[in-house]
């Protein structure tokens, strides 16, 4: 029996205003594909995400925690559907509670696009795409039950919505919902009248979509008035009064002509919109303009401390905002500007923008924030109370596509990904003290193609391939070498012979080595436009820019970690499908998307003069999916489309000459999707396919043939082997399928390959993808990764289609007694 234990999860959160929330338990909770992600932004420890929720079938838009209720969220996904998720009491872990599904006439016919509690926790709302928003009645137990289904008229998508307490009404509500039209309607329950809501008054003043909407109370006194925030594409906030009494409030009855005066050429309406509840008489009117952001403005949210109200907005311009309210003239003004400094904007590197924020998050103290950006990373800040201002600290980030390669450096210190976001990362471990935690160190390549297949040459170089028909080799600069070095320990680089870092032209795709300038150096302007050898003051970087003490943030991972590119190899006619570098880094096999013979061809490259070694390699008739070299080199193995594999053996002349020593048209029944060679050895390889087998071939006089079968219940889309036998006889393969299984087996070689599927110790539920398994990649073994009784902890790296990056540590578990 194995016991797992997570090491690393990394995913990149959803573009969507509502799609995340924080709890006053100190989680944050974000949609991330079809999980949802779980995050602690102020645990000392910086572990980052701690759990991924699987239990929706598409996109995850909106997330919200019930008040009071020690951590229960409630979500709603692109698959109509909402799900209740609570924490165990005996695990600690969240699982499902309660799932509203979509086979009920009742419930939402399509995507869901925000959701709303109530301040008391009592009832909820959910929007959706149809045009319907249904309100929901939560029982002791958090249990949901649709009370109500409201019909938006005039037809518009909900894409906000607020919900409170009426002040001053027991058992009353109103609902805010706003989206795509320029109004707000607001609907009131009345209990002595009816248990239903009802449109009472429709706001009317902005000149956009609404993007969020949020109620607060003016103060603590229970009889205060409710305030509500509204944030547009108009590029503007405005806040909303509801007032019980007859009498108007001080603004509205006023009506000042000045409130138009920060807008030339428009007024602003100050109508009185009245209703009433249980009796009493309310009345809902407009009471200030925010200006201030430069784009759309996404979210809103209020935070009362320290006796003062604040509003915190994120934009599309790069910022976030924190409003107050002046109490000497009531005008709210902007107190704090985060984000993007207006310098930097417009960077003529093409990672200049990261292209504003999605939304942004109050800590419970207050203390900290948080900011999404439209890159799927997370952003914080922390105040310090002794220098009275915002420090920026570590956030979490991670894929925001499909996963499609991940390559161990060859030393097993760091981890590259790549993906169909068109970045490849670079993760390793933070090691200070006692205390270690995996971190995103730096983003060597942002491309403008999906990126397909990635592998390492050595432990400062890699080559990647994408859809635009070539590979590109990428070497590490002085930047990165010294940030892994001084926070991971890692050692041996060769500084010496590396550029200081590296930037990207705005009309190219070629990482270019640059220098980095004394803090001290005046950088000139062009002296004028003719001026081309003069250097871009934009483009410089500062010596003491590059020297981080700890973890990068989005910003510097997009800036200043780029990794040079030392060579482009060309002859692939289609998009790359997969590529592998041999382990002495010598040579490098590639492959392409192929219909055709002409095309299904292996080209070798070798990595000192970065030539292609003809004639490129025939077997195959489709595709190639996978290729591998044995540990030692001598034999290249590919699997493809075609069904078929062939194995290569290299000259014992020429080491950059392979040709073809054996092959079989029908090695799998389906189109074979993986394969890997036994731990140091180039006797026997597995093969894996799509009709759910994984094959074992061993090699005897007259070839390999096929010594053992495992049949899984799903397509197996990847396979690897742990990289040295666990004993003389046994050998540990993971495999992974199109549902997102990971399945460790046992493959005892001396006896005729029989396979045993291992038991695995989990203290929750076991954290599968929830779509298919891309890769898998087994950290390579080392002496120092043995227990104090020789037994390996070995780490398992897997990559997904949900975008998820996971690293898991197996080690061996005693049975209980």
């Amino acid at each position: 029996m194995l016991q797992i234990s997570t090491e690393y999860l990394a995913v990149g959160a959803n573009g969507h205003p509502s799609v995340a929330d924080w709890d006053e338990s100190g989680i944050l909770a974000f949609g991330a594909d079809q999980n949802v992600a779980l995050w602690r932004p102020q645990d000392e420890n910086l572990r980052g995400i701690f759990q991924l929720l699987r239990g929706h079938e598409n996109i995850v838009n909106a997330v919200k925690f019930i008040p009071g209720s020690s951590g229960v969220v409630i979500t709603g996904s692109a698959d109509k559907n909402l799900v209740i998720w609570r924490k165990n009491a005996h695990t600690g872990h969240y699982e499902n509670s309660q799932q509203l599904h979509t086979q009920e006439k009742e419930n939402h016919q399509n995507s869901i696009n925000c959701l709303a509690v109530s301040g008391d926790g009592k009832i909820f709302a959910s929007g959706s795409a149809d045009s319907i928003v249904k309100i929901w009645s939560l029982d002791a137990e958090n249990k949901a039950g649709l009370q109500q289904t409201i019909e938006i008229k005039p037809r518009f998508f909900p894409l906000a919505l607020a919900l409170s307490p009426l002040t001053g009404s027991p058992g009353s509500y109103i609902l805010a919902v706003a989206g795509t039209k320029d109004i707000i309607q607001l609907y009131v329950l009345d209990p002595e009248t009816s248990n239903q809501f009802k449109l009472q008054a429709t706001l009317a003043g902005h000149e956009g979509w609404i993007r969020s909407l949020e109620f607060t109370r003016e103060n603590e006194d229970s009889d205060s008035d409710l305030l509500l925030s509204s944030a547009s594409q108009d590029k503007y906030i405005r806040l909303w009064r509801v007032h019980q009494g007859k009498e108007l409030p001080a603004a509205a009855a006023s009506a000042d002509p000045t409130l138009g005066a920060f807008m030339p050429g428009k007024s602003l309406s100050n109508k009185a919109h009245r209703f009433s509840a249980q009796g009493l008489a309310f009345s809902a009117t407009f009471e200030a303009l925010l200006l201030g952001h430069e784009d759309w403005i996404y979210s809103t949210r209020w935070r009362r401390g320290d006796g003062r109200l604040q509003l915190l907005s994120t934009s599309a311009d790069n910022s976030l905002a924190m409003w107050e309210s002046d109490p000497s003239t009531g005008v709210w003004v902007i107190m704090t500007r985060l984000g993007e400094i207006s310098s930097e904007k417009g960077s003529t590197t093409a990672t200049g923008s990261t292209g504003g924020f999605w939304t942004g998050l109050w800590s419970p103290s207050g203390q900290t924030v948080t900011a999404l950006g439209r890159t799927g990373s997370w952003r914080l800040w922390n105040f310090d109370k002794q220098k009275e201002r915002w420090i920026q600290g570590i956030g979490v980030s991670g894929h925001t596509q499909a996963i499609t390669g991940i390559s161990w450096s060859k030393g097993g210190d760091y981890l590259l990904s790549t993906s169909s976001d068109q970045t490849t990362r670079l993760h390793a471990r933070w090691k200070r003290g006692q205390q270690t935690s995996w971190h995103e160190m730096a983003r060597p390549q942002i491309h403008g193609y999906d990126l397909n297949c990635i592998d390492s040459l050595g432990d400062s170089q890699f080559v990647s391939g994408a859809d635009e028909k070539l590979m590109r080799v990428f070497s590490q600069p002085r930047a990165v070498a010294n940030l892994l070095t001084k926070l991971c320990g890692i050692q041996g680089f060769q500084v010496d012979e590396m550029p200081d870092a590296a930037n990207m032209p705005v009309l190219g795709l070629s990482n270019k080595a640059i220098e980095a300038v004394d803090d001290d150096t005046e950088i000139l302007p062009p002296a004028n436009d003719r001026d081309h050898n003069a250097i871009d003051p934009a483009s410089v970087v500062h010596k003491s820019t590059l020297d981080l003490d700890q973890p990068t943030s989005e910003e510097h991972l997009s800036r200043h970690t780029l990794w040079p590119e030392v060579e482009k190899l060309y002859g692939h006619g289609y998009e790359i499908s997969t590529l592998a570098a041999s382990h002495d880094g010598s040579i490098i096999a590639t492959a392409c998307k192929a219909s055709s013979i002409d095309h299904a061809v292996i080209r070798l490259f070798e990595t000192k003069t970065w030539l292609e070694i003809k004639p490129p390699l025939k077997q195959h008739s489709l595709t190639i999916t996978r290729l591998r070299f044995s540990s030692d080199d001598s034999h290249l193995l590919s699997v493809g489309r075609d069904r078929q594999w062939a194995v290569f053996e290299r000259s014992t002349e020429d080491k950059t000459i392979y040709k073809l020593a054996y092959g079989n048209p029908k090695g799998h029944t389906r189109m074979i999707l993986d394969a890997a060679w036994g731990p140091n050895t180039s006797s026997f390889f597995a093969t894996a396919g799509r009709d759910k087998k994984i094959n074992f071939w061993a090699k005897d006089n007259t070839g390999f043939h096929c010594r053992s079968t495992i049949t899984e219940t799903a397509p197996v889309t990847a396979i690897d082997f742990v990289g040295r036998k666990i004993t003389d006889d046994v050998a540990y393969i993971a495999a992974g399928s199109e549902t997102g299984f990971v399945a460790i087996h046992a493959l005892n070689i001396n006896n005729g390959f029989a396979a045993q599927m291992l038991g695995v110790y989990l203290p929750s539920s076991y954290p599968n993808p929830t779509k298919a398994v891309t890769q898998l990649a087994w950290k390579p073994v080392n002496e120092k990764d043995k227990d104090e009784d020789g037994n390996l902890n070995m780490e398992l790296a897997i990559a997904s289609e949900d975008c998820s990056l996971r690293v898991y540590s197996y080690k061996p578990r005693l049975p209980e007694s």
